[in-house]
């Protein structure tokens, strides 16, 4: 039986191969006259359409999965990645709020305009980083169940 794990790596190389077709396509689509091209245009999407056939059929049965497989009480593993998502995303406001209020700004004179921070960087910092915590054991929570549960 495959687990989620193994058809996140198939999905990921589905994703990977079609961005590669897309680039040996555009490579193909035009030559110079008299030319002849390294590969048949023609052969190229039809090798795209079976890649994105498969593609789809992995996404489905990984959401399938997901929001199918419990992870803690009545949290699924996709209510799981929403959290993560949702947890990254406040990290990465958090990070970008303490870079801004902690960059310096030199001055060259006294007349020019000086800058403080509006918020205190240490307690954004340790913001950011408690959210990079939860962020970092729910991603581990929600990798080690899927090397255990096999695909719906």
């Amino acid at each position: 039986m495959v687990k989620i794990a193994e058809a996140l790596a198939e999905r990921s190389d589905c994703q990977r191969r079609i961005e590669d077709l897309k680039q040996r396509l555009v490579k193909c689509a035009r030559i110079q006259e008299g030319d002849q091209p390294a590969e048949d245009p023609a052969a190229l999407p039809a090798e795209a359409d079976r890649v994105f056939d498969r593609l789809q059929q992995l996404i489905t049965s990984i959401n399938r999965t997901n929001a199918a497989t419990p992870l803690a009480g009545r949290r699924t593993i996709a209510d799981a990645i929403a959290e993560r998502d949702i947890l990254g995303q406040r990290r990465d406001l958090f990070a970008k709020l303490a870079e801004a209020a902690s960059t310096r700004q030199d001055r060259y004179s006294k007349s020019e305009v000086k800058f403080v921070a509006a918020v205190s960087v240490a307690d954004v910092q340790k913001r950011k980083d408690q959210l990079a915590k939860e962020f970092r054991e729910l991603d581990t929570r929600i990798q080690e169940l899927n090397w255990k549960t096999d695909m719906v």
